[in-house]
């Protein structure tokens, strides 16, 4: 367990309690409420999203203990309309069989995964025949803008301090490239965050 996985999860709630409150919390809303069935969360964090299911079941996964750990005493205090459990999954080796889940939802979780194309191929491979990703992620700026270039410049550092995350991930793409169809989709700033990640992508994509 490193030091600085133990920080993100202690320090990511109060950090993001702003953002969450400007907008994140109104896009998890809109976004889960279309989550029905049995429904797989991978990298569930710190369990931000718990509160907005209305599914049959949600399995929630998180390989970085700390992260776990606090989402699971989030639950402790939650009244859940819904299954669920908390598994120590990696993503991008899912041990659940073809074809088994309703929708699958990653939420600012594709610029961590170091191989996020493996992660999607996963969620495809797990999800029913027109089933949902649901996803919400900040990506790369538009090219050829300033922000793009600062992303870029900053991107090395920021990975080591804040978990691998990447800033300049075309999401969109890997998405597409993955095999799914996207119906819906949303770019709009990510109020009260950091400049340098406001970008960020939500919305629909079917497994065709």
């Amino acid at each position: 367990m490193s030091v600085m996985s133990k920080l993100m999860a202690a320090v990511y709630d109060p950090v993001m309690a702003a953002t969450e409150e400007a907008c994140l919390g109104e896009w998890r809303s809109v976004l889960l409420d279309q989550a029905e069935g049995e429904v797989l969360e991978i990298g569930s964090g710190t369990g931000v999203n718990a509160p907005y299911y209305h599914a049959d079941k949600v399995v929630f996964t998180e390989p970085e203990a700390p992260m776990r750990h606090k989402l699971e005493a989030k639950f402790e205090g939650l009244d859940l309309p819904y299954d669920w459990t908390v598994e120590p999954i990696d993503a991008q080796q899912l041990p659940f069989e073809t074809d088994r889940f309703d929708a699958v939802v990653a939420t600012l979780v594709l610029c961590t995964i170091p191989d996020p194309a493996a992660a999607l191929a996963e969620a495809r491979r797990v999800l029913k025949p027109g089933g949902k990703l649901i996803f919400l992620e900040h990506v790369a700026a538009e090219e050829g803008s300033d922000r793009l270039k600062w992303q870029k410049r900053i991107e090395p550092i920021w990975k080591v301090c804040a978990g691998n995350c990447h800033l300049t991930r075309d999401t969109e793409a890997t998405i597409r490239e993955a095999g799914f169809e996207i119906d819906d989709l949303k770019r709009e700033s990510m109020r009260k965050a950091i400049p340098f990640v406001r970008p960020t992508i939500r919305g629909i994509a079917t497994n065709r």
